[in-house]
């Protein structure tokens, strides 16, 4: 495959829309929920085996890579796909958010941010060019603009400060994204659209990074502690600030329910950490909501997990024996837990898939929730 980068969209159901993201490494089905894989891996799981469950595309942090094992290292052995075995499309981060969330251990200027490695306390200075380079060594298939993520509860003014630094380190990651012409002949730039949970501020730095130009546009700021209410209620406008002809992605996002009201509202690419991290923790989730299957009732419980999902792991192995192996502490647990949920949900953005296709996705939503938050 070619092509650098191509968006289409072949259906539409409300605000819901269905299409594909094609790529030189292969094509990414939209809505698209991109596993985390923080550290060049998908905790617990073999790049096949994301793969297995029907992701198309993976998420690198770019924090965590560039101290290790470092963005010049990664470069020398062949960059970040052939290093994990992994060649289909990788989205990475900015790196920004990371920064930022070590408030204690970080320093915001206008260059960028000098901060304090979690690691070994060495110092580091990431900026909107630096990121675009550690992103380029990296080999990543997109990129994302570098930005700072308005905290939750910020007032008014914090918030257009916080969005309009944004924006000019937006024209930043953009200058120097093109600077690196080789890799981006091959490779997408996303901005990243800030204001907190202000529509005219959301508004403002839409207009911003359309003026700019980027591939695709992330929401961000959203998904820090707000509530989903108030994000569905930013979601009801956000995307349609943002344009229609590009995918739109919101950042670390999220719940099974998160995800069926943004891509109701017109999203469609999604990532979280929560599938992977709750697996290892014991947390499943099902067509009727999450369950801990740490709790004693499932210690002689021989159903599946899920008796509607058709995973390997529903399709091989007892809630009991999932039970026994997570209060073990054995690593087949967090294995096992961690692929069911990936599965889940890529067979739910499946389903969300076809039921646009077919326009009845209000059908499809509403059963979900009857299920799922009953």
């Amino acid at each position: 495959m070619s092509q650098r980068f191509t968006f289409s969209i072949s259906a539409t159901d409300g605000k819901a829309r269905t299409g594909k993201i094609a790529m030189r490494r292969g094509e990414i089905r939209t809505p698209a929920f991109m596993p985390v894989g923080t550290a060049a891996t998908v905790k617990a799981m073999k790049p096949e085996t994301v793969r297995a469950t029907g992701a198309d595309i993976i998420l690198g942090n770019t924090y965590h890579l560039m101290l290790r094992p470092g963005a010049e290292r990664m470069a020398k052995l062949g960059g970040l796909h052939k290093f994990m075995n992994w060649e289909r499309p990788i989205l990475t981060d900015s790196g920004g958010y990371q920064v930022m969330s070590l408030s204690d251990l970080a320093k915001m200027s206008e260059d960028g941010v000098e901060f304090q490695s979690h690691l070994d306390g060495s110092r580091h200075m990431l900026t909107p060019e630096r990121s675009m380079e550690i992103q380029r060594l990296l080999g990543s298939d997109i990129v994302m603009a570098f930005d700072e993520c308005t905290k939750n509860g910020a007032t008014k003014k914090e918030a257009l400060a916080s969005m309009e630094r944004s924006m000019r380190w937006a024209k930043r990651s953009r200058d120097g994204f093109d600077s690196g012409e080789e890799h981006a002949a091959r490779a997408a730039l996303f901005g990243i659209q800030q204001g907190s949970l202000d529509k005219e501020l959301r508004g403002t730095s839409a207009e911003a990074l359309k003026e700019i130009g980027f591939d695709g546009y992330a929401i961000g700021g959203l998904a820090v502690g707000e509530g989903q209410e108030a994000m569905f209620d930013v979601l009801d406008y956000a995307p349609d600030q943002l344009p229609a002809n590009k995918p739109r992605y919101l950042m670390g996002v999220g719940k099974p329910d998160d995800l069926v009201g943004a891509v109701e509202r017109g999203v469609d690419m999604f990532d979280c950490v929560l599938p992977s991290r709750s697996g290892r923790n014991g947390q499943a989730f099902t067509t009727h909501g999450p369950i801990n299957i740490r709790n004693a009732k499932f210690a002689e419980d021989l159903e599946p997990l899920d008796s509607s999902c058709a995973c390997s792991v529903c399709q091989t192995y007892s809630r009991a024996y999932l039970h026994h192996l997570i209060r073990a502490k054995e690593i087949l647990g967090a294995m096992l837990m961690t692929e069911h949920n990936i599965a889940f949900y890529q067979a739910l953005m499946a389903g969300m898939r076809q039921a646009i296709s077919k326009g009845e996705f209000a059908d499809f939503a509403g059963s979900f929730r009857s299920k799922y938050l009953s």
